[in-house]
């Protein structure tokens, strides 16, 4: 099944916003998620990074797409993730997150490239600070 997603790589003063799951295993992702049948791409996105970290964003600028195949324990399935990554900028924290199991955190830029749960996601952060 293929599951398109949107994610967002989040510079700010404090480094890069991530999101910690804690749950099925605890990671750091970059915040994002799946689009909603129907959803436009860019709807989700803010969706998502408000859902995951309670900050709103500007300006996003699309860097690219990769895929990924996994299990989500949330459906029950193996699904193919076609991830679309953004960097845009985070301007306003409304709040907590709203999405059960995730929080908010800032790392530094350095630090998340190695961090991050996946091989796709490290990639990219990697390539827009320049380290590969």
């Amino acid at each position: 099944m293929a599951r398109p997603g949107v994610y967002a790589i989040l510079p700010g003063p404090g480094g890069l916003l991530l999101t910690h799951q804690s749950q099925p295993t605890p990671e750091f992702q970059l915040p994002g998620g799946g689009v909603d049948a129907g959803e436009q791409p860019l709807h989700a996105l803010h969706r998502e990074v408000r859902e995951e970290t309670g900050w709103r964003i500007a300006r996003p600028r699309r860097l690219g797409v990769f895929r990924r195949f996994t299990f989500m324990p949330e459906y029950d399935i193996w699904a193919e993730k076609i991830c679309t990554i953004y960097v845009a900028h985070p301007v306003r924290q409304d709040g907590p997150p709203t999405e059960p199991g995730h929080a908010a955190c800032w790392m530094n830029a350095r630090d998340a490239a190695l961090a991050l749960g996946n091989p796709g996601d490290r990639h990219f952060v990697s390539k827009l600070l320049g380290l590969v």
